[in-house]
């Protein structure tokens, strides 16, 4: 009758301990079973040592060994080196009684252009930011991150229905985040919109392909905001009209017109 075999676990930090004096003979190769690397530092040691005024350049080796077992996380070490123990004892982590339903994950799809268009969202390009953020629709029209920037993007350059929309579209895509949207400055200029109060009503949503506007019956503001509102937006304005001259970047006038926002909220 066969006996066996039965394995010992393997420790990272012996291994790193074993590499770092002994390594120029390998003896942490064969700590962690690796016969034919063990007997490699031996050749390497031996030859070396003759050549280097009795220095062997296996030691080196050596200690960079040790450097990357002490770096090296414990799952990573032990699915190298302690595999069999897994093997050992994955009939006490499975459950065959019970079926065992895996959740579906939504696929992540490589889209260039969605970080390309946070790049030039970033830098303040945003009309290149937003035909980015276009074209990484057509590769994932349900991406909600990507819409809810198109909404941001929008709302800078002040085009107000489509930052309705994609604010729209993302939160009937999943995102919840609520207080991003009361909060987020990019977004300021649809906030002091007559719309926005409606839209808000109605949970970020019902907002109308066709007509580009947001469908339901515009409930009266308090005169305090309107006239607030009224005094940012001609502000606004006044930094749209600058930058229209060339006296402000759109860098600065985005920056600008986030300060004004955030005193305003």
């Amino acid at each position: 009758m066969a006996r066996k075999t039965i394995y010992k676990e393997r420790s990272r930090i012996s291994a790193a301990f074993l590499a770092f004096f002994g390594g120029f003979i390998g003896l942490h190769k064969f700590y962690l079973r690796d016969t034919g690397g063990g007997i490699f530092f031996i050749m390497m040691a031996i030859v070396t040592s003759n050549m280097f005024y009795g220095f062997p350049l296996s030691a080196i080796l050596g200690v960079f060994d040790a450097m990357k077992l002490m770096m090296m996380p414990d799952s990573e070490f032990d699915r190298k080196y302690n595999r069999h123990l897994l093997k050992q004892n994955r009939s006490y982590r499975q459950t065959p009684q019970r079926k065992v339903v895996q959740k579906k994950t939504k696929r992540v799809r490589n889209n260039p252009f969605k970080k390309s268009g946070i790049k030039k969202y970033k830098e303040y390009a945003l009309e290149e930011a937003i035909e980015d953020f276009k074209k990484a629709l057509e590769i994932d029209a349900t991406d909600e991150e990507i819409h809810f920037d198109l909404a941001g993007a929008y709302s800078l350059t002040e085009k107000k229905d489509l930052a309705f929309f994609h604010l729209a579209k993302a939160v009937e895509l999943g995102f919840k985040d609520f207080d991003k949207i009361q909060s987020h400055d990019d977004l300021a200029f649809i906030r002091i919109q007559p719309e926005f109060e409606v839209f808000k009503k109605n949970n970020y949503s019902n907002y109308s392909k066709s007509t580009g506007k947001i469908k339901a019956e515009e409930s009266p503001r308090p005169k305090e905001n309107l006239l607030d509102n009224d005094l940012l937006l001609s502000q606004l304005n006044k930094l749209k009209e600058l930058r229209d001259k060339g006296v402000l970047t759109e860098r600065d006038y985005v920056s600008e017109t986030r300060k004004l926002t955030r005193k305003r909220s």
